[in-house]
């Protein structure tokens, strides 16, 4: 698995690493249960900070993509392929658009929304 991150696209650089694994995955590339580079090694390999491999592997993890075994490595989840078709960037955009219209058709305005939106956030992040 070759992984080539563009500094220049507008995708951030961990959104990047986590689609190349993902297509990677897809394309049999790499199989469930094969290894991967810690996340000092791949930071150092791709010449990336360590804090944005982490969170890609951090993502990729929360998605059953990858799965860690504390000392012994990362690993591609025995489930990766069915999970890398999940797009759940994609599955909140459309959560959210459908809440954002039903509270439109209800007379909220955009403000209003932008306010609570940001108190829920603050509220559960607390």
């Amino acid at each position: 698995m070759d992984i080539v991150i563009d500094t220049e696209d507008s995708v951030p650089l961990f959104a990047q690493l986590i689609e190349q694994i993902k297509r990677a995955v897809l394309r049999d590339q790499i199989i469930p249960g094969a290894p991967l580079p810690s996340i000092r090694q791949l930071a150092s390999d791709l010449s990336l900070n360590n804090k944005t491999v982490a969170k890609a592997y951090s993502l990729l993890e929360r998605d059953s993509v990858i799965q860690t075994k504390g000392y012994r490595g990362t690993f591609i989840h025995p489930d990766a392929k069915a999970n890398s078709e999940i797009d759940l960037n994609a599955w909140v955009v459309a959560k959210l658009e459908r809440t954002i219209e039903a509270l439109r058709s209800s007379g909220v305005t955009d403000s209003e929304i932008r306010i609570a939106f940001g108190d829920v956030l603050t509220r559960r992040s607390s």
